[in-house]
This record gives C-alpha cells, structure tokens and sequence, in this order.
C-alpha cells in the first residue's frame, strides 16, 4: 500500500517539474526574444521577436502558466532585469508610450491559453493568435502610447498597428508552426 501512495506523489512531482521546467524556458525565451529587436524611425515601438515567444506561451502552456510566465518575465524587468526590448528595463518602461505592449502581453497570452483549451492545430492556434492576442497586444500599446505620448487617435494607429501588422501575422504562423510541433512531440 505504501507504494501506491508514494508512485502517484513521483508522478505529480515529475509533473509539477515539468511544468516548471516549461515556465521557467518561456520565460528564458522571452527575455532572449526582447533583444531580437530593430527600431522604426516613427514610433517608439520596436519590431521584435517577442511576439513569436508570448504566442508559443500561450500555446504551448495553460492558461494560469502563461500569465505566471509572461508575468515573471514582466516582473524582471521591472524591477531592472534587462529582458525587454532590446535590453531595457524598469518601471519607466511599462509606464512608458509602449508599456501597454508588455502588460498586454500577459492579458494576451493567458487569454489565447484560456480559449485554446486542448486545441493543438495550426489552423486554431493561428486564428486565435492573430483574431485575439494581435488584437489584445494593439489594444494596450494603442492605449499607453496614445495617454503617454499625446497622439491622435490616426498617429496612434499609424505609430502602434499599421506597421507591425504583417509581421504580427508572420509571427504568429511561426509561433503556431512552433507550438503544433511541440504538441506531436510532447505526446510521442
């Protein structure tokens, strides 16, 4: 009978590890991706590799594991970690004119990981990535850089959505790409 106790405690345990483990490498990922970055020269807003890794999150994790790992990572650079963009950090930059892209960021990727559900295919991963994170993403950074900034509403748009929207789509058939893979080898 002890054994029948002590097999399912190593089970979780392992279980409990392997989540970690996934966490603590998204984490890690997105810290790296941040400094995969160029700036445009009309918009505080840097194209970066972010975007792919806070999709593969969403996808790859559950939902209250990719808002701890967006999360954690958002918290590090808070409080002066170099892991946003292009090696930033500090409060100044989530109260800055591109702020609301990180905080967005958590929202984003805890939502596209709550309606995912158990769904693993391309086509649902991709859909959700550009139908509800892009949308998320550019509803914060809008939001700060039009407060923060003193934009108009158009120079917003111009300076926060229109540049970035075909990348975001390439970015995000990368990270559902990525996730559908990860899911195949996960269950072998």
């Amino acid at each position: 009978m002890e054994q029948t106790t002590r097999v399912p405690r190593r089970e979780e345990s392992l279980a409990k590890t392997r989540t970690l483990t996934k966490m603590a490498l998204c984490v890690a990922l997105l810290a790296i991706s941040a400094y995969i970055s160029f700036p445009l020269p009309f918009t505080p807003a840097m194209v970066t590799a972010l975007t792919i890794v806070v999709n593969l999150t969403a996808f790859i994790l559950k939902p209250k594991e990719a808002f701890l790992a967006v999360l954690a990572w958002m918290i590090l650079g808070a409080v002066g970690v170099p892991v946003f963009v292009g090696g930033t950090a500090g409060l100044g930059k989530l109260v800055g004119p591109t702020g609301g892209f990180v905080v967005s960021f958590v929202v984003a990727a805890w939502l596209m990981s709550k309606l995912r559900g158990n769904a693993t295919s391309f086509k649902t991963l991709a859909c959700l990535g550009i139908f509800v994170g892009m949308p998320v993403i550019y509803i914060g950074g809008c939001f700060s850089m039009y407060l923060v900034a003193h934009l108009s509403v158009w120079a917003t748009l111009v300076a926060a959505v229109f540049p970035f929207l075909f990348g975001d789509v390439v970015k995000v058939l990368i990270a559902a790409f990525l996730a559908t893979h990860i899911h195949k080898m996960l269950k072998d």
